[in-house]
């Protein structure tokens, strides 16, 4: 069996749902499973659905409407019409999410972020299940949220292997071509939840994992893993091949190809993972499998933004010890902060991290009673991994290095 995930960018409309099905015209459809993100910028959507809910409840409708709106023009550019019965199954969905929005009691943000989150995949996936019988592929819709279970860590969720592999085996067909939602997971009160940002890339993984695929193929829009994201740096290269050691290594420094977590499931079973072209589904694209580097070995560049870079010394110059890193690190724990880089002398520590959930005001505020602070917010954060001295100089050019930490294979700078 395969596994196909297609992202948000490859059905932000309706001509990209119809390309899709140009690509399962071309790389075939039997015995596969199509894993498919929010449309477009869904999930983006979504999210101001969440504040409008916490924080300005008259633009609310206003927000909503805007996402029906949205699909209600997709459905209308597929089928010709407004009579087909898949506009009456999407305004289910919504009044299933107004519902909701009506009588959660619950204050918790991350709760209802993922409630509400996941109604972008649902609706791209009933909208697209029917297009696809709409074209004559018949296939089976599932609901993915009864298949991987997780704990109840609203946004990021962790997933409860055995009995995620249970429901996989129980109720996805092999023999049939099934479509499902990325990103969506639920936990032991069958409440929504999330496997983080990017999150289907992993559903894709899971899956794979649970079936023992034969492969997993990522569409894109570029034509497979290039050395740089081309949207911050100029002149990518295209690498035919990477193995699972180094795509983790990217993964981990911030590549935003492939989810950190996608890649772990997979090495464990061997199954390769494919990065190919939506516009392209001919070409060769990228391998990820069990080989040794990457191919061609070029400097690879990364780049996450938007980074908070904290630097602390103790209030009366004494050493940064373990005791000290332990409470650091402890609290960063407690505020969810997402460490990227590390680094400390005998008095001082700093350390780059993303402040996912707004908890940095709250964070300094304790921090404070033990350490001196200075905190820069809105730095970049760049890797290089097989970096040489030419691609070091031409990423410090112009730019003002606030820190710098070089290993044996990976050079790392935050700039403002």
């Amino acid at each position: 069996m395969r596994v196909f995930k297609f992202g948000g960018a490859s059905v932000k409309d309706a001509k990209g749902v119809k390309n899709l099905i140009s690509v399962l015209e071309q790389v075939g459809h039997e015995k596969t499973i199509i894993v498919v993100s929010a449309m477009g910028k869904m999930t983006n959507a979504l999210e101001l659905v969440v504040g409008a809910y916490f924080d300005d409840k008259k633009e609310l409708n206003s927000t909503i409407q805007g996402i029906v709106d949205y699909h209600k023009d997709i459905m209308i550019a597929l089928f010709n019409n407004s009579n087909h019965h898949v506009f009456k199954i999407t305004e289910d969905l919504f009044e299933e999410l107004r519902n909701f929005l009506k009588t959660n009691k619950s204050p918790d943000y991350s709760f209802v972020y993922d409630q509400v989150i996941g109604f972008g995949e649902l609706l791209s996936t009933l909208i697209i299940s029917q297009y696809l019988v709409f074209k004559g592929f018949n296939n089976h819709w599932l609901d993915v949220r009864q298949l991987i279970k997780t704990d109840s860590y609203y946004r990021n969720a962790n997933v409860n292997w055995e009995e995620t592999q249970q429901l996989v085996t129980k109720h996805i067909d092999s023999k049939k071509l099934n479509i499902t939602q990325g990103f969506l997971g639920s936990d032991a009160n069958n409440f929504t939840t999330t496997l983080g940002r990017e999150g289907s890339d992993y559903t894709a993984a899971i899956l794979a994992y649970c079936l023992n695929a034969d492969s997993v193929t990522i569409w894109k829009d570029v034509p497979g893993v290039l050395n740089a994201d081309p949207r911050h740096f100029k002149n990518t290269q295209l690498l035919n091949s990477i193995s699972y050691t180094e795509a983790i290594e990217l993964a981990f420094y911030g590549a935003s190809v492939i989810h950190p977590k996608t890649l772990q499931p997979l090495q464990r079973k061997e199954i390769p993972l494919y990065v190919k072209s939506f516009l392209n589904p001919q070409g060769e694209g990228t391998v990820v499998n069990k080989t040794f580097g990457l191919l061609p070995k070029v400097p690879c560049f990364i780049v996450k933004k938007n980074q908070v870079l904290l630097s602390l010394s103790t209030l009366d110059f004494s050493y940064i010890v373990e005791d000290n890193i332990s409470k650091i690190f402890n609290l960063l724990s407690k505020y969810k902060m997402k460490v990227s880089v590390i680094q400390n002398s005998a008095i001082s520590f700093s350390v780059c991290f993303d402040d996912n959930y707004n908890n940095l005001e709250t964070l300094l505020l304790q921090l404070k009673a033990n350490f001196k602070l200075t905190c820069n917010t809105g730095v970049s954060l760049y890797t290089i991994r097989h970096y040489d001295d030419k691609s070091v100089e031409e990423l410090e050019a112009g730019k003002t290095v606030l820190l710098k930490q070089m290993f044996q294979e990976t050079l790392q700078i935050v700039t403002k």
